[in-house]
């Protein structure tokens, strides 16, 4: 899976967050001030080529929808994270984010809580 640039990842939550969108629907989420039509419109086209965004007519118009989802492309992300920077170890991220961001015990013991709770539940 190819990686995308800041502005790519944008325009994706976006369209991870509508699940469908027509260009005018993607500029109105966006934070001000708002990019130009051709601007996000040429992104999207780019999201198209990359396989990340495809597409259905609508009308005269195009809804464009994500064909990657989101947990996916999130999970290759960390994936790349960890291998460049962690020497491929998630406990020394862990760590390292534990240390950075200082995060108590039992700050820590909540979110594994939540992990299985979350991963019990995909079950």
């Amino acid at each position: 899976m190819k990686q995308l640039t800041k502005a790519e990842e944008e325009i994706m939550q976006v369209l991870w967050q509508l699940e469908k969108a027509t260009v005018n629907e993607v500029i109105a989420t966006l934070p001000e001030p708002k990019p130009k039509y051709n601007t996000v419109s040429t992104i999207i086209r780019i999201l198209e080529s990359k396989d990340f965004v495809d597409h259905e007519q609508e009308g005269k118009g195009y809804k464009y929808f994500p064909s990657v989802k989101k947990a996916d492309y999130s999970n290759q992300s960390l994936t790349k994270l960890v291998d460049n920077y962690f020497q491929g170890s998630f406990k020394s991220m862990v760590s390292f984010f534990m240390k950075k961001n200082d995060i108590s015990l039992n700050e820590m013991e909540e979110i594994l809580k939540n992990v299985e709770q979350e991963d019990s539940l995909e079950k």
